[in-house]
């Protein structure tokens, strides 16, 4: 296989990584020495979103492939790549709480469910309960009426109780 083809596959892969992904962030990663990224990468992989470092000019025409022409502004020094394909919380929630206790790791933009999106909207994403803590939220919520309703019977029951004996 030419080197041609191998750019026009590589381009492709990473065209359909952008399209399938629920979340994409992108950060510069320039000052963190080997072993800081190899801690983002372990807690990267941990949630199940992988981490890739390709060329600007590969990752500029898969974005043009795959209809995000607006990311190549951003495109611009060393850039790694958070693909997630099952959350969209999570990538923006490591990468935000990383950058905070690493300085040298900047947030550049992201594609969240399609959309190109800012650097604040990627942190106010961070800033959101996990899938998981969502789900306890709605839960709590909606146990709320009931278990009010059986502290109120029980405190009926044990009135009545008082007055019975």
């Amino acid at each position: 296989m030419s080197v041609l083809e191998q750019k026009k596959q590589l381009v492709s892969t990473i065209a359909d990584q952008l399209r399938n992904s629920k979340a994409t962030i992108f950060v510069d990663y320039r000052g963190l020495d080997v072993a800081e990224v190899t801690e983002l990468r372990k807690q990267l992989r941990d949630a199940g979103i992988t981490f890739k470092v390709y060329k600007n000019t590969m990752t500029r025409r898969a974005a043009e492939e795959a209809e995000l022409g607006g990311l190549s502004e951003s495109l611009v020094g060393p850039t790694a790549i958070a693909f997630s394909d099952e959350e969209v919380v999570a990538p923006a929630k490591i990468l935000n709480n990383f950058s905070k206790e690493h300085e040298a790791l900047v947030i550049k933009t992201g594609v969240i469910e399609g959309q190109i999106t800012s650097v604040e909207n990627i942190k106010a994403l961070a800033e959101l309960p996990s899938r998981e803590g969502l789900l306890s939220m709605l839960l709590s919520v909606l146990q709320a009426p009931m278990r009010n309703f059986a502290l109120a019977t029980k405190a009926v029951a044990d009135q009545k109780e008082e007055q019975g004996a």
